[in-house]
């Protein structure tokens, strides 16, 4: 149980660096486009091949994984019109948009954001299945872009940068313990169970990408944008055949 939440920490652990990167050094609107964009390829190839292709091949019946895409899907678009409609939608917004928002729904939206990714891990971490080492690196590499952007803007909005620093530390705690509790939960459930949460999250993060990480790059970055997420997905899915 430790190790899951070890996993989960250190796959999370990127949107503290992201974070300090931002902080450190001052990152053009472009370029953290460019680089919200590579982070969605590489989410859309997690998706695709370390989560539903895995899904469908343990399921017995391929509704189950079905019916968890719709219902991550609904899960997650629930909460962010809740998250929006608080003051959280724009989190992502790297000009500062998170000044007219509400801070504990930036920090909910989130918090949101990630955690069934994090959920996953825990639940996958040590099945050896494919998921394992491909997955794990994927949500790592995306996280970076998602935190580079966050904290530029929520620094551009007035947020101080050790409040900003502690929010990203206790978001990697909050994934350590999602991974903690999908290693608790599912570790000895049927392969149907599952598959119905891998794809529980994947219709999650496919919503997530669509709603906010995708619309967000292409303001930012403009027609590249299609290449650096090809390049993402093309990065992923060698790491996925790789492991």
């Amino acid at each position: 149980m430790a190790g899951a939440f070890g996993w989960g920490m250190l796959a999370a652990s990127s949107l503290v660096i992201g974070g300090v990167i931002a902080l450190l050094f001052r990152i053009g609107l472009r370029t953290i486009g460019l680089i919200m964009a590579f982070g969605a390829g590489v989410l859309i190839s997690a998706v695709a091949f370390d989560l539903v292709e895995e899904a469908f091949g343990i399921s017995s019946g391929h509704g189950w994984a079905i019916a968890g895409i719709f219902a991550g899907c609904a899960v997650f678009f629930g909460g962010d019109w809740l998250i929006d409609r608080s003051g959280g939608s724009e989190r992502k917004d790297a000009e500062g948009g998170q000044q007219s928002g509400s801070s504990l729904a930036i920090v909910l939206g989130t918090v949101l954001d990630g955690v069934p990714e994090s959920m996953v891990i825990g639940l996958t971490i040590f099945k050896g299945g494919a998921v394992g080492a491909a997955y794990l690196i994927a949500v790592f590499i995306s996280n970076l872009p998602e935190s580079i952007s966050s904290t530029s803007g929520l620094v551009s909005s007035g947020w101080k940068k050790a409040r900003v620093l502690w929010m990203w530390i206790g978001i990697a705690i909050i994934s350590g313990l999602a991974s903690l509790a999908g290693y608790a939960l599912f570790q000895h459930s049927s392969p149907d169970v599952v598959a119905f949460v891998l794809t529980f999250a994947a219709g999650a993060i496919l919503t997530m990408l669509a709603d906010t990480m995708m619309p967000e790059a292409y303001e930012q970055g403009g027609k590249l944008v299609g290449v650096l997420t090809t390049l993402g997905f093309a990065v992923a899915f060698t790491i996925h055949v790789l492991d």
